[in-house]
């Protein structure tokens, strides 16, 4: 029975081991989604082309909008519940005015990137070793990339190395097109072969459909985009007109005025979003980096 005991006691003193170990790393991981999420919005700054700002820097600037936006309707209205809720628009506009430039630069991108590999195939063609065809972009590639191409030639010089100036330049480029591109110039340095040529006149036609077909969805789905947004500024186009009668936004400073005027957001936020979600294209996503 000692033997039996002790065994008993070991085994519940290895259990109780385990489970403080277990909590203990708890708190350590609850830190991770908000460092995840202000890596997201600094990627998401990056594929917009603002550098310099990281994502922190951007939820300053949206608590700084957003008290802004209070003082201005507070000062025109006089009623603090309607500038709660343009204090919330406030909020979220500098965060959807990135996403509009990250939409807006990533059509963009698309539209070129046929053009760059057209560019590495004649270079190629010409004798230039891939590196060098690359770097050469920085002078010949579309303007749009010609900043990056040219730090991508600057860095290679310096170091030598291919792969990793690859990896500097599409973070620098922070672009979904442009990792599958550079990710096929990788593979094709390290491989190797006679099949360059090949191999770049084929992405150009994939790339070229891709952006073709993207091109003709996003026309056709732009009137449910334009109709969702429109359905959401609307009626608060309408209280902001209101602002100037004190009698009849006093009636919204009142516990009933304040739930209808919470309820009136919330949905408004839900139709949008469901109405974004059912006319939105599938997103592409940095899936090599």
């Amino acid at each position: 029975m000692g033997l039996l005991g002790a065994f008993l006691g070991l085994l519940a003193g290895i259990g109780a081991l385990l489970v403080w170990r277990s909590v203990a790393r708890v708190p350590a991981r609850r830190f991770r989604p908000a460092a995840g999420w202000f890596a997201r919005r600094t990627e998401m700054l990056r594929q917009a082309g603002i550098e310099g700002v990281t994502g922190g820097q951007l939820l300053m600037i949206q608590l700084g909008v957003a008290v802004l936006a209070i003082l201005v309707v507070l000062l025109i209205s006089r009623s603090l519940s309607v500038s709660a809720c343009f204090g919330v628009f406030g909020f979220f506009g500098p965060a959807a005015i990135v996403r509009r430039f990250r939409d807006r630069r990533q059509v963009e991108l698309r539209e070129v990137w046929p053009e760059v590999v057209d560019n590495l195939t004649s270079a190629v063609r010409a004798g230039l070793s891939l590196p060098e065809a690359v770097g050469a972009l920085g002078v010949r590639g579309p303007e749009q990339l010609r900043p990056a191409f040219v730090r991508f030639a600057a860095d290679y010089r310096a170091t030598g190395r291919f792969s990793d100036s690859v990896d500097t330049l599409r973070d620098a480029l922070a672009d979904p097109v442009g990792d599958r591109v550079l990710e096929s110039l990788r593979m094709a340095r390290e491989v190797g072969g006679t099949e360059l040529g090949t191999l770049l006149r084929t992405l150009s036609a994939f790339l070229r459909e891709d952006a073709r077909t993207r091109a003709e969805l996003e026309t056709r789905q732009s009137w449910t985009v334009n109709g969702a947004r429109l359905a959401v500024a609307a009626p608060w186009m309408v209280l902001l007109m209101l602002a100037t009668q004190s009698s009849t936004l006093a009636a919204y400073d009142s516990t009933t005025g304040r739930i209808l005027l919470a309820a009136g957001g919330g949905l408004c936020f839900g139709a949008y979003r469901l109405m974004m979600r059912i006319g939105r294209l599938p997103q592409e996503r940095r899936v090599l980096r």
